[in-house]
């Protein structure tokens, strides 16, 4: 190690101690060294932390870091209890790193009270990606979609490229696909290119974005959070800027809540309006295709062509291009409110207040849609009975392949019985034609999720609280077969700092295109800039 011979001794110890500490991923130790307090600061690429606390939280989840030598460091006094040091890493498996601290000497101890780390370069982030290129498929050289490049969730058949689920026993026996998915193929004629298959959760079955397989994607907007799933690859391939359109699935909230967890806009389709062909079905009743993107203006240039597009192989895109405007009109659900998180609700109500005071103030009005158990319910019925048909063979032949969280899900699908699955179908009918109903004649705004993202680190109880309550807000929309839109909207505090908290709309099924107008419109009333 190359370090000057006038730092002072104190503070090389305790710099020293805490690279010991981070080389043996020693929680403790590594808490101990950051100053106490909501003012101290670490970030990286993945983004800032502020406190102690979120510090901690994004620590304990994080792993320890890959062998590496300090090869150099760096100091300057910037006041006789205050240092500047700069270390270079080298790691033993290639690479270098670099490390930025400001030290304080507080109570008689060299304490860190900001850092910045600067990582190896990665080839690519395999949390996020499993195959990717530059481009992987190249689209046409002109279109309206010139220029973007999409991240392909890993359920979609791409010509000579294997499905691979989110599992990798899966991905091991499946064959290249003969044919491209209708979706990847409008993409392509539009003039975007793949920029790579991006990571799902297990057969698309999870809210949360977690794989145990693979690792859990980033979340780009709050360092330490989950990323939201299923559809987490595509959504932090475009939220970290490697991609400009997550082509995704939602069933349930799949692009919807990685949406809102990561501010991101996302578009969940009428049900049956985006051809499903080539594409690994979870359930088929609820299945949708949708896309993801970091600004309206490119989630409209997607919606305008893939669901207008004249030769495409279903007549259904026909529905797409329901030229009427939706009205400047917007329902509250009062059941939706009374399920989210009070900063969540806060952060809402302020949003009504403006727009109400806006130079283009849209109707506002509160309706009741019933209580949201009744959805999520017979919706978890029915899913599970298709998730089973469609992969309990593979499950029974393949012990032990996915993870717990999945598994378990599996098993209750598995126990779904034909009666219960009746049951349920008949009361999802009656649920149907009210969520119709209500959006013949207006819009429903609401929060897309109860809260933002949570913590890697929790887990028990508390986690499937949280997925439940997650899915009794975004069924209602599957269950109709309706369009929904995440707007990034909201901001709220978390245990993470501050956190992106979507805002949903859902309106009338065909009616997509005039939806993201719609959407688009609001955010240009809430002061956003997406009309700019």
């Amino acid at each position: 190690m190359s370090y000057p011979d006038d730092i002072p001794a104190e503070l090389f110890t305790a710099f020293d101690s805490y690279e010991r500490a981070i080389l043996a991923n020693d929680l403790d130790a590594l808490d101990a060294a950051f100053a106490p307090g909501a003012e101290t600061l670490r970030g990286d690429a993945a983004g800032l932390l502020v406190g102690h606390d979120a510090i901690s939280a994004f620590r304990g989840v994080r792993g320890g870091v890959s062998p590496r030598t300090i090869e150099r460091i760096e100091y300057r006094m910037l006041s006789t209890d205050a240092a500047l040091l700069v270390s270079v890493s080298r790691y033993h498996a290639g690479g270098s790193g670099l490390q930025t601290q400001i030290w304080q000497r507080i109570d008689g101890r060299w304490l860190i009270t900001a850092a910045h780390v600067t990582g190896r370069p990665a080839a690519f982030d395999r949390s996020i990606w499993r195959t990717v290129g530059d481009p992987l498929y190249q689209g046409a050289w002109e279109g309206p979609l010139a220029g973007l490049t999409v991240a392909v969730k890993d359920l979609f058949a791409i010509k000579g490229y294997r499905i691979g689920a989110g599992n990798p026993t899966f991905l091991d026996a499946a064959r290249p696909e003969t044919a491209t998915a209708t979706a990847v193929g409008d993409l392509l004629r539009g003039g975007a290119s793949l920029r790579g298959i991006a990571r799902t959760d297990e057969f698309a079955y999870s809210v949360a974005g977690d794989n145990v397989h693979y690792g859990t994607p980033p979340n780009a907007a709050v360092p330490g959070a989950l990323p939201g799933g299923s559809s987490s690859g595509p959504a932090a391939a475009v939220a970290t800027g490697q991609a400009e359109v997550g082509l995704a699935t939602d069933t349930a909230g799949s692009v919807r809540v990685p949406a809102s967890y990561q501010g991101l806009w996302g578009l969940r389709t009428s049900h049956d309006l985006v051809p499903r062909q080539g594409m690994l079905p979870l359930a088929q009743s609820f299945d949708t295709v949708g896309w993801l993107t970091r600004d309206g203006a490119t989630l409209q240039r997607v919606a305008d062509w893939c669901l207008s597009y004249d030769g495409s192989a279903s007549t259904d895109h026909a529905l797409g291009t329901a030229a009427a405007e939706l009205p400047w009109r917007f329902l509250v659900p009062d059941e939706a409110l009374e399920a989210v998180e009070p900063e969540t609700k806060k952060a809402f109500d302020a949003l009504l207040v403006r727009l109400a005071a806006s130079d283009d103030p849209p109707a506002l009005g509160r309706v009741a849609i019933g209580d949201l158990a009744e959805y999520h319910e017979p919706f978890r019925t029915v899913q599970g009975a298709e998730a089973w048909r469609n992969n309990g063979a593979w499950l029974d032949e393949n012990p032990g392949a996915v993870g717990a969280a999945v598994a378990e899900r599996f098993r209750l699908a598995s126990a779904v019985t034909a009666e219960a699955e009746a049951s349920a179908r008949r009361d999802l009918e009656v649920l149907r034609e009210r969520m119709q109903h209500l959006t013949q004649a207006a819009v429903l705004i609401l929060p897309t999720v109860p809260g933002p993202a949570p913590s890697r680190a929790a887990g028990g109880p508390g986690v499937d609280a949280l997925r439940t309550a997650t899915l009794r807000m975004t069924t209602p929309a599957a269950i109709g077969g309706l369009p929904a839109v995440s707007i990034p909207l909201l901001e709220v505090d978390s245990p993470l700092g501050r956190a992106p908290v979507g805002v949903c709309l859902v309106s009338r099924a065909g009616s997509d295109i005039a939806l993201v107008r719609l959407a688009r419109r609001l955010a240009a009333a809430a002061h956003r800039t997406e009309l700019a």
